[in-house]
């Protein structure tokens, strides 16, 4: 089978009139009719709305206006990013027909550069650990992840060719990896969360999915900028994230096979897998072991999440707690039980954790980690382990998941690259160069 057309390849067609926006929309609309009774990636859907959009572009573009980084491109959204023009429900039968007043900072974005807002996806409730109806598309019996379960799983299904979620723990790289695509977390406040579900204003960065790296880095680079409104961003340029995915690095990187609090809970495949990788890098990767303080990471991590979940959701809970579920009302419940001297010492912690890695990568361009245990595990009641992820949001590292493995069922496996704060650009590079070089030898 043909592999899906890149987001570039589609820009391009888009561009040179080889097809119409709304040729573009009807074929993604003709896949998602086939597709989605099997896999349930999309929370809303309007085919009228989508098409109207799709009519719009084509008849600016045919009256010579500008077009956007993202002209014409379908692009699903996570069902808790406020669209002022479908609902936007949090995975949560309390908003069910929730219409929001206006578009958050991301969408409006996304519209500016030409986008069209395909639909929304869906998400585990609150972005949280009770699954959603969507199943993996390369086995409908497997989790597809979570909390962006429905972004993932349209990506990689070719519904659409990117897609916008979330990542409080490991919402964004955990479902990329379960699903066979590229999953993108940046650094912490790069993409502006106004209009977002807030889970945990500590913890919440925004992310992209999408079919390869460079259509990662087209989406993310796009998205990067600044909002008074959300106190987590900071005017200043944007990382070129596209001409770093093309152009790689110029030297050899020095690579970290990481050893770190959560390796017992990889799988055979996958310590195997990261094993033949490190063999075939040679002298560019060499093992380094996380400092002894990061085994206190996921407790720290646990105690800012349900805190700040607490105070976001305790009142809900404590009034409409017959629509949540009994693990949301769990984790709320622990969350009030963190008094204030345990909230800040988590948060110094935090601080302190990030000092230390930055001392680390003065000499390590990328971490390179398992993005998951291994494949996406049988059943629908669990989106899986997202421990190897949650020191690299806590510390708001960005994060690559690269679906560069293949497992005993013949299901996808995500390899994690991390890079220091801010450093995404160089992130990107890394990236490039380790596909390069990869795509020449026998993949693990």
């Amino acid at each position: 089978m043909a592999p899906e057309p890149t987001a570039r390849a589609l820009r391009a067609a888009l561009e040179e009139g080889r097809i119409t926006v709304r040729e573009l929309i009807e074929a993604c609309l003709a896949r998602i009719e086939v597709d989605e009774p099997r896999l349930r990636a999309w929370a809303h859907l309007d085919r009228d709305y989508a098409l109207a959009q799709a009519d719009a572009l084509d008849e600016a573009r045919r009256r010579g206006r500008p077009t956007g980084p993202l002209f014409g491109l379908p692009v699903g959204v996570k069902d808790i990013v406020d669209t002022a023009d479908l609902p936007t429900e949090h995975g949560s039968p309390i908003f069910v027909g929730r219409r929001p007043a206006r578009d958050a900072w991301l969408v409006e974005r996304l519209r500016a550069a030409g986008a069209v807002i395909l639909g929304k996806t869906v998400t585990t409730e609150f972005a949280a650990f009770t699954p959603g109806p969507t199943r993996n598309p390369h086995d409908p019996a497997r989790t597809p992840g979570g909390s962006s379960s429905g972004s993932a799983a349209a990506v990689a299904a070719g519904m659409v060719p990117l897609a916008i979620g979330s990542q409080t723990n490991g919402s964004v790289i955990r479902p990329a990896a379960f699903c066979g695509v590229v999953g993108f977390k940046p650094t912490y406040g790069a993409i502006p969360r106004t209009g977002m579900l807030e889970q945990s204003p500590t913890l919440d960065h925004v992310g992209v999915f999408a079919r390869d790296l460079a259509d990662a880095a087209l989406l993310a680079e796009t998205l990067v900028g600044f909002d008074p409104e959300d106190a987590a961003t900071r005017p200043q340029a944007p990382p070129r994230l596209v001409r770093a995915a093309a152009e790689g690095l110029p030297v050899r990187p020095r690579l970290a096979i990481l050893r770190s609090p959560t390796d017992d809970r990889a799988e055979p495949a996958m310590r195997e897998a990261l094993a033949e990788l490190a063999e075939s890098l040679g002298d560019a990767a060499v093992p380094l072991e996380l400092p002894e303080a990061f085994g206190r990471a996921h407790a720290v991590h646990r105690t800012i999440w349900t805190a700040e979940l607490a105070f976001r959701f305790g009142r809900l809970v404590a009034e409409r707690g017959e629509l949540v579920s009994d693990r949301f009302r769990e984790l709320v419940r622990a969350g009030e039980r963190v008094d204030a001297v345990a909230y800040q010492r988590a948060l110094a912690e935090r601080r302190f954790l990030q000092r230390e890695l930055a001392g680390l990568f003065h000499e390590i361009d990328a971490f390179l980690t398992p993005a998951a245990p291994g494949e996406a595990p049988l059943g629908l009641e669990s989106t899986g382990d997202p421990s190897f992820c949650t020191i690299w949001t806590l510390c708001g590292t960005p994060a690559l998941g690269l679906p560069l493995f293949t497992g005993p069922s013949g299901l996808p496996m995500g390899l994690q690259l991390v890079a220091d704060l801010g450093d995404d650009e160089r992130l990107f590079r890394v990236a490039a160069w380790l596909t390069a070089t990869l795509a020449s030898e026998t993949m693990p």
